[in-house]
C-alpha cells in the first residue's frame, strides 16, 4: 500500500496559467527573427534562455543578446513583448483547486521562470485574486530566483530537502514530460497533466 501524500509540488505553467511557446516563436518572427524556433534548441541560444532561467544573466543582458539576434531595427520594448507573448490567462478552475488544498495538504509551486514572464503573471493574477499568489502555497521557488532549473533532479531533491519532504510521499504535478521524468528519479511521486482543464478531476482521484 503507498504512503499518504503529504505534499504536492505543481508547476505554474501549463497547470494554473495557460502558456503558448507558439505565440512567442510567431512573435519573434515578426520582429525579424528567421526561424524563431531554433532558438530554443541552437546551442548558445538556448543556453542563453537556461542563464536566464536562472538568474545568471540579468534581464538587461538577456534582451540586449536577443536585440542582437533580430535582422531588423527593434527595440528592448518589442523584444520584452515577444519574449511575454506566451503567457497566457490563469485558469481559474485550477486556482479554485488550490484554494480547496490548502487545508488538507502541504503545497509548494517549482517553476522555470525569469524575471520578465514573472512580472506579467503577478500583474494577471492581480486581475482573478485578491490575495498575492504567495498566500496558497507554503513556498514558492522560481527558477531564476531559486538558482536551479527542472527537469534536473538535484533541482527536486533539494526542494524535498529544505522542507523536510519525503521523495516518496511527496507529488510533483507538471504539464512538460520531461520535468515529470526528473522528478521521478529523484524518487518523488509524479503526475502528467496533459492539459490544463484536467487539473480539478486529476486532484479529486487523489487519496489524500
Amino acid at each position: 500500500m503507498e504512503e499518504k501524500i503529504e505534499a504536492i509540488i505543481f508547476d505554474l505553467g501549463g497547470v494554473f496559467i495557460h502558456v503558448d511557446y507558439l505565440a512567442t516563436i510567431q512573435a519573434f518572427e515578426k520582429i525579424g527573427f528567421t526561424d524563431a524556433a531554433l532558438l530554443y534548441s541552437q546551442g548558445e541560444q538556448a543556453e542563453l534562455f537556461q542563464q536566464y532561467e536562472v538568474g545568471r544573466i540579468s534581464t538587461a543582458h538577456f534582451i540586449n543578446k536577443l536585440l542582437a539576434l533580430s535582422n531588423k531595427v527593434i527595440s528592448p520594448n518589442q523584444v520584452v513583448q515577444a519574449w511575454n507573448a506566451m503567457i497566457g490567462e490563469f485558469e481559474l478552475n485550477s486556482i479554485a483547486v488550490l484554494k480547496q488544498l490548502q487545508e488538507n495538504v502541504r503545497i509548494f509551486l517549482l517553476s522555470n521562470t525569469n524575471e520578465l514572464h514573472l512580472n506579467l503573471v503577478h500583474s494577471k493574477w492581480n486581475n482573478v485574486d485578491s490575495k498575492p499568489i504567495d498566500f496558497y502555497f507554503e513556498k514558492i521557488h522560481f527558477s531564476h530566483e531559486f538558482g536551479m532549473r527542472k527537469p534536473h533532479p538535484e533541482t527536486f531533491l533539494s526542494v524535498c530537502n529544505q522542507h523536510n519532504l519525503i521523495p516518496e510521499n511527496t507529488l510533483f504535478i507538471d504539464d512538460s514530460i520531461q520535468h515529470i521524468e526528473g522528478a521521478q528519479k529523484a524518487g518523488l511521486r509524479t503526475l502528467h497533466l496533459t492539459s490544463i482543464y484536467d487539473l480539478p478531476t486529476v486532484i479529486s482521484s487523489i487519496q489524500l
